[in-house]
């Protein structure tokens, strides 16, 4: 896999194990920026607290840093990070890509990584990426219509150790970063909407104590989801996205 030089001033921590990438990576935020990779994780987590399933010779790391962005503008990392990936991905030949809104990669239909994004403190913003390079989850920790899992290895025939991923995404992630930081979020936003899976297709938001079916129309200039539905245009600011009804 070919990929750019290490980020400059971003240091790398890779592990045996840990907890969880994420919580290691806040611990040591006085050393930020920072990518910390774990070859095992035993507490490891996704969005809204859900227990993440990571079998042994996936990826699992964490990205902490300081932006110096609002709150509101933290929230387009996971964009950067999912196009990121799919530039790694991209680089190896690996067709039938898509991006779900906000955090999901998808190949074939299938789930291949999940991204989450979290706020220890107001200025610190730690992304977690997690890949099924070999091996999917146990389905018993899936949550009931959730996208089926799918690995690179049984969808591609493509063999990419840990390490070897988290060699080419740090760089890639930081052109990306610096495309944002330079540019703005419109180019991003033009080229995540390329990828964008199920747009103009009718989905399904869960939200706390609501559930939103309608088209997905956009993604607005503040990443958040467009959705066409019989009451008029419905912007969503975080939920959590289900194909087929949900």
């Amino acid at each position: 896999m070919t990929s750019g030089p290490w980020p400059p001033g971003v240091d790398r921590v890779v592990l045996a194990d840990v907890d969880s990438t994420s919580a290691e990576a806040t611990r040591r935020a006085p050393t930020v920026p920072t990518w910390i990779m774990a070859h095992r994780q035993t507490a490891a987590r996704g969005r809204r607290g859900r227990a993440w399933s990571m079998p042994e010779g996936n990826f699992a790391a964490s990205f902490a840093w300081r932006p110096g962005v609002d709150p509101a503008s933290m929230g387009l990392r996971s964009f950067t990070a999912s196009l990121a990936l799919h530039d790694v991905l991209r680089g190896l030949g690996v067709k039938g890509m898509s991006l779900k809104w906000p955090n999901d990669v998808l190949l074939n239909d299938g789930k291949l990584a999940g991204i989450l994004l979290e706020n220890p403190t107001p200025d610190l913003l730690v992304l977690g990426i997690g890949i099924n390079l070999i091996a999917t989850p146990d389905p018993a920790t899936l949550e009931p219509g959730a996208m089926p899992p799918v690995s690179l290895l049984a969808a591609t025939g493509l063999r990419v150790e840990p390490q070897t991923m988290l060699d080419a995404l740090a760089p890639a992630f930081a052109a990306r970063e610096a495309q944002l930081t330079t540019w703005g979020f419109a180019p991003i936003r033009t080229e995540w909407m390329k990828c964008a899976a199920r747009k103009g297709q009718q989905i399904t938001v869960k939200l706390p104590g609501d559930t939103i079916t309608g088209t997905f129309t956009d993604v607005d200039d503040d990443g958040h989801l467009v959705l066409k539905t019989p009451d008029g245009l419905r912007r969503i600011t975080a939920g959590d996205v289900f194909f087929g009804g949900g």
